[in-house]
């Protein structure tokens, strides 16, 4: 997941959370996950995990996360 924080267009920070996403993929890429396992989704700043208006949150909110799920056993 990419996120971003409140600044800039709805536009600009999808696009930067979308940036944020795939360069966390190609970092797990070159440590040798398969790449086909991996899916990226930017929120842009849709999805704050601080929602005051001020560097610290703002610091906050501009991350890649990446969630795990686990797939159905074959």
């Amino acid at each position: 997941e990419g996120h971003a924080d409140e600044r800039g267009t709805r536009e600009y920070n999808l696009a930067l959370g979308g940036r944020r996403a795939n360069s966390a993929k190609d970092y797990l890429v070159s440590l040798g996950v398969d790449g086909s396992r991996l899916n990226t989704v930017s929120y842009g700043k849709e999805r704050p995990v601080c929602l005051e208006s001020n560097e610290n949150c703002w610091a906050q909110n501009r991350r890649a996360v990446t969630v795990v799920v686990s797939g159905a056993a074959s």
